[in-house]
C-alpha cells in the first residue's frame, strides 16, 4: 500500500484539477496492480498464448511426438541466403543464427498454440497477465563453459528492445516490454503493457545472448567474428559475402531435452550467399544446394522438369505452415500523404487491380486470393458483425464507414481474361467523386496537378505484380513507377514514411501477437507501412491485446480486420499456404500427422547415405 500512496501523491503533485472519479480510477488500478503483484506465481512446464488452453503434452513428456528420437547423426545440409552475410553479430540476425542461440521456451508443431520450456525450465504469469516469470536451467551452459543466467536474459531482452539499426534488430516488435528484473540469479520477469502470453511467439524467437562476451564489444558494430554462443550448432566458418558453416556441437547441454530429442542431426549446416533467385535455382539443379524454397508459381510448375526429378532424385514437396495467416503480400498505400488519405481515392485504386488476371497469368491458377488480414484462421472476419464485435466498433461508429456496420466485405470478382472494364469503371467514379478528372489523357486533381504513384521497393520480384496494375493505371490516366533502391535505403524511407505505396509481407502469426501493434498502431513509425494513425484501429489493437478470454480476442481481431478492410489502407493479395520445397532426396523426413501445424525443417530431417549413394 505505500506504492499505492506514493502513486497518488504523484498524481496530485502532478495535476492539481484532477478530478475524484480519475483519482478513484487510479486507486483502483493501482490497488489491482498490487494485489496481482503480491499474488504467489504458479510455475508451469509449458504456456500457451490462448487463456484455459489444455496443453497437449504432460509435464513429464519425453519427445515431441512428430519427431524421430532415432535419426542418424551426420552429413552436410547445404542451403541458400539471398541477404547480405556481411555480419554475424546476432543483432543482423544472420542465416542460421537461431540455431546456434537457446531460447527461453519452444512451440510445439503438432498443436495451436503450445510452448515448452527450453532454456527456461519452468514458466509463470502474473495473475493480471501482465508479467511473465522464467526459471531458468541451472544446467545451461555457454559454449565456453558458464552458466546461463538471468542476468544474459535480461541483457538481450534490453539490448534488442533498444537498439534502433534502420530495420535491424527487434526494437520495433519489443515495444511492449516496459522491464526486465533479476528475480534471483536464475530467474528472471519480464513487464510488459499487455497481455504477456500474446508475444509467446517471440519470447521463443528471441536469441539469449551472453552478456559477458557483448558487455566489451558493441553488438551493433558488425562483425565477421564468431561470437560466442550456446545453442546446439557453433558458427565455425565464416566468408563474408560467400558462405557460413555451422558445426553440430556433440555435448551441447541441451541435447537431451524434451523439446530438443529428435532434433539437430546433421553435423554441418551450410549457407551459401547467392544474388538472386534465378542463380541459386540453377545452382539447385546443379547439385550445389540441397532445398530450395519456391515462392515462383511459374517455376514451380515449369522449372523443374530436368532428368533428376524424372529419376525421382528431385523433388517438388509442401512444408505444413498453418502457424501464418493472411496474405503473402499486401500493397499498402501511405495514408500520411495527399492524395492517400481519402478513403474514395485508396478504395479506387483498390478496384483498378484485376487480381484475378495476376492468378491466372502470372501464378498459372496456383493461388487464392486472402480475403481477410487474417486469411485461414478463426480471426478472419465475415459476414455482418456479431453482438460483440458491434459493440467494439460502436464507440467508433461516426468514424467509421458506414459499411462496416451494414455490408459484408467482399472482393471484386473478374474474369481475368483481360482489361478489368467494371473495375475501372468504378475507380473512374470514386474519383470523380474526389475532385480528379481526366484532362488530355492525364488524371489530374482539383488544382490541374497530375495524379502520380510511386511505389518503393529493394526486391526486382515486386516487379511481377506491381507492372500489370501500373497498366490499369495508366488507362485511368495515373502515372505510375516504380523507385528500385537498395534494402538499406527502402528501410531508411520506410521509417521516415517517404514513400506513396509499397508492397509489404502480409503473414499474421496464429494466434496474432506482436505484429498487431508494430504494423497497425499510430505510435509505430517503423512497421506502420500505411502510417495508420486511426483512434478505431488504435483502439481494436489494444483490445484484442488487453483481453485475457478467447473469444473476446477473436472478436477484437476480426472488429479489427473489418476497419482494415473497409478503409482499404492495405490491399491484402495472394493467400499464405503450405511452403513449396524443392529438394535432393538424400534426407530422412519424419512422419507427420495430419493435425500438424509447423513442419520440423530442418531440424528434424537427417541426411541418408542410402539415398545419397544411390544418386551418386
Amino acid at each position: 500500500m505505500r506504492m499505492l500512496r506514493r502513486s497518488v501523491t504523484a498524481w496530485k503533485n502532478r495535476a492539481p484539477q484532477a478530478t475524484l472519479p480519475l483519482l478513484f480510477t487510479l486507486l483502483i488500478y493501482s490497488l489491482a496492480t498490487t494485489v496481482a503483484n503480491t499474488q504467489p506465481l504458479e510455475f508451469r512446464y509449458g504456456v500457451s498464448q490462448i487463456p484455459d488452453y489444455e496443453l497437449k503434452y504432460p509435464v513429464d513428456f519425453p519427445h515431441f511426438d512428430y519427431l524421430n528420437v532415432d535419426a542418424p547423426k551426420g552429413g552436410t545440409l547445404v542451403l541458400p541466403w539471398l541477404r547480405p552475410l556481411n555480419t554475424v553479430s546476432p543483432m543482423y540476425r544472420p542465416a542460421g543464427f537461431l540455431r546456434s542461440y537457446d531460447h527461453l521456451i519452444e512451440r510445439a508443431g503438432d498443436e495451436p498454440s503450445g510452448y515448452y520450456g527450453s532454456l527456461a525450465e519452468s514458466i509463470a504469469l502474473g495473475a493480471d497477465r501482465r508479467r511473465i516469470v522464467f526459471r531458468l536451467r541451472p544446467e545451461a551452459r555457454w559454449h565456453d563453459g558458464r552458466p546461463i543466467t538471468a542476468a544474459d536474459v535480461q541483457f538481450s531482452f534490453e539490448t534488442f528492445r533498444d537498439a534502433d539499426i534502420l530495420g535491424h534488430g527487434w526494437a520495433g516488435a519489443l515495444t511492449w516490454v516496459t522491464d526486465v528484473n533479476i528475480l534471483d540469479p536464475l530467474t528472471v520477469e519480464i513487464r510488459a503493457d499487455s497481455d504477456a502470453a500474446k508475444q509467446l511467439f517471440l519470447l521463443s524467437y528471441i536469441p539469449i545472448v551472453p552478456a559477458h562476451y557483448w558487455l566489451e564489444r558493441d553488438v551493433s558494430e558488425p562483425t565477421t567474428v564468431p561470437p560466442l554462443q550456446s545453442g546446439p550448432y557453433r558458427l565455425t566458418g565464416v566468408s563474408q559475402g560467400r558462405y557460413l558453416i555451422y558445426e553440430r556441437v556433440p555435448d551441447y547441454w541441451g541435447r537431451n531435452l524434451p523439446v530438443n530429442r529428435g532434433k539437430f542431426n546433421f553435423d554441418t549446416i551450410r549457407y551459401e550467399r547467392y544474388l538472386d533467385a534465378t542463380v541459386a535455382r540453377e545452382a539447385l539443379r546443379a547439385g550445389m544446394l540441397d532445398v530450395w524454397t519456391e515462392t515462383d508459381s511459374r517455376h514451380w510448375l515449369a522449372s523443374y522438369d530436368v532428368p533428376a526429378r524424372g529419376a525421382g532424385w528431385l523433388v517438388l514437396g509442401r512444408l505444413r505452415s498453418r502457424d501464418q495467416s493472411g496474405a503473402r503480400y499486401r500493397l499498402a498505400m501511405n495514408t500520411g500523404r495527399q492524395p492517400f488519405d481519402d478513403l474514395r481515392v485508396r478504395e479506387a485504386l483498390f478496384h483498378a487491380l484485376d487480381f484475378e488476371w495476376q492468378i491466372r497469368v502470372l501464378h498459372g491458377g496456383e493461388l487464392t486470393r486472402a480475403n481477410s488480414f487474417f486469411a485461414g484462421s478463426m480471426f478472419a472476419s465475415s459476414g455482418l458483425p456479431n453482438e460483440t464485435e458491434t459493440a467494439l466498433l460502436e464507440p467508433h461508429r461516426a468514424r467509421l464507414p458506414a459499411r462496416v456496420f451494414t455490408h459484408a466485405f467482399s472482393f471484386p470478382s473478374t474474369n481475368g481474361v483481360g482489361v478489368d472494364r467494371d473495375g475501372l469503371l468504378r475507380a473512374r467514379a470514386l474519383l470523380a467523386k474526389a475532385g480528379y478528372r481526366v484532362v488530355d489523357g492525364t488524371m489530374v486533381d482539383p488544382v490541374g496537378e497530375p495524379f502520380v504513384i510511386e511505389f518503393l521497393s529493394f526486391s526486382r520480384a515486386d516487379e511481377r505484380i506491381l507492372l500489370p496494375y501500373m497498366s490499369s493505371l495508366s488507362i485511368l490516366g495515373i502515372q505510375a513507377e516504380i523507385r528500385m533502391i537498395d534494402r538499406t535505403s527502402y528501410q531508411s524511407r520506410m521509417r521516415d514514411a517517404d514513400y506513396d505505396a509499397t508492397l509489404v509481407g502480409g503473414g499474421m502469426q496464429v494466434p496474432p501477437s506482436w505484429e498487431l501493434r508494430p504494423f497497425f498502431h499510430s505510435s509505430s513509425t517503423r512497421l506502420n507501412a500505411s502510417s495508420l494513425n486511426d483512434p478505431a484501429v488504435d483502439a481494436l489493437v489494444e483490445a484484442a491485446l488487453n483481453t485475457t478470454h478467447l473469444d473476446q480476442f477473436v472478436s477484437a481481431c476480426r472488429a479489427l480486420d473489418r476497419v482494415l478492410l473497409w478503409n482499404y489502407y492495405q490491399f491484402p493479395l495472394d493467400a499464405r499456404g503450405d511452403t513449396r520445397i524443392v529438394y535432393w532426396d538424400k534426407f530422412g523426413r519424419p512422419d507427420l500427422p495430419e493435425e500438424m501445424y509447423i513442419a520440423p525443417f530442418p531440424d528434424g530431417w537427417w541426411f541418408d547415405e542410402d539415398k545419397a549413394a544411390r544418386m551418386r
